[in-house]
């Protein structure tokens, strides 16, 4: 059972100049996903600044995005923390916010064992009636969720996927050999969604969708209609943009390269800050040949 096939936007949260979420901006994103081919709303996640953000503001941030959305696309929640009380919590509450699916991520900094991690998110899926995916991101947890624990969660009725973004295709592999096949499997690595897909994934849970919805989406589509060449060329045609929003910590990039398309998504949060000039020259660079207008 997976939530989505596709293309699912970990999307930005837009703030104001004083640091507030932008609400009505908010819905300008939503509305512009649901119009180029976008197939499923990440709220709350790492692209979306949640670490910035206490439990009632995250939990707003979801019941805004979900009433917007008004059922036009699945609307999935990040909920994950480093501690199972709160995590339960947030997922809880964002079930009750309307979301269709959670997304919760390996805890980090504790660095639990493999029967920590079972436990955790065995009661998290127990707390909610909906379906939940694995998020597995070492690069920001510290930590790569062992295959043989997937394997396990694997088997819990509403654990149903895991969004896989260590970069390690031979763990893809693996995921895939063991779990059941209808495990779902999303890219979490906007330059491996072809890799990912060839070995039976669902999609991407992507950052470039933020600017690039429609060939986000298309790489998916002609994959799985069997246009592997065209999906192939998608890949490789984006993966140079993809490099660059990653040369400093995401969302740190998407939200330059959005504001300097136009979509005014605002400031950052501290501890994140304003792109350095070295790294903005290199993305503008990238999106010129994306044929991305600067405005």
């Amino acid at each position: 059972m997976s939530i989505f096939t596709g293309s699912g936007v970990a999307i930005v949260t837009p703030f104001n100049e004083d640091y507030s979420i932008n609400y009505n901006k908010l819905n300008e994103l939503i509305d512009f996903h649901v119009e180029n081919k976008t197939d499923a709303i990440i709220i709350g996640g790492t692209t979306g600044e949640t670490s910035t953000m206490g439990i009632d503001e995250h939990v707003e941030l979801v019941k805004r995005c979900c009433e917007h959305t008004g059922g036009r696309l699945p609307v999935i929640a990040g909920s994950g923390s480093n501690s199972t009380l709160e995590a339960m919590e947030l997922s809880r509450r964002s079930e009750n916010a309307g979301a269709d699916g959670l997304l919760v991520v390996t805890p980090y900094y504790n660095k639990g064992n493999n029967e920590g991690f079972i436990r955790h998110f065995k009661k998290i899926a127990a707390s909610v009636n909906i379906p939940v995916i694995l998020y597995n991101v070492p690069s920001r947890t510290g930590v790569n969720l062992p295959v043989d624990v997937v394997v396990e969660l694997s088997s819990v009725e509403n654990i149903v996927g895991i969004k896989e973004a260590s970069g390690d295709i031979s763990y893809v592999a693996e995921i895939s050999r063991r779990c059941p096949e209808d495990f779902a499997i999303y890219s979490g690595n906007d330059d491996m969604i072809v890799p990912v897909l060839s070995l039976g994934g669902k999609g991407v849970i992507s950052v470039v969708a933020n600017i690039e919805p429609e060939k986000t989406h298309n790489i998916v589509r002609n994959y799985l209609d069997g246009k592997v060449d065209e999906a192939r060329r998608g890949q490789l045609a984006i993966n140079g943009f993809v490099n660059t929003l990653f040369i400093e910590a995401n969302p740190i990039p998407i939200k330059k390269a959005m504001n300097l398309a136009g979509y005014g998504v605002g400031p950052l949060r501290l501890p994140l800050y304003e792109m350095s000039e070295g790294a903005t020259e290199k993305l503008v660079a990238e999106m010129k040949i994306m044929g991305i207008e600067i405005k």
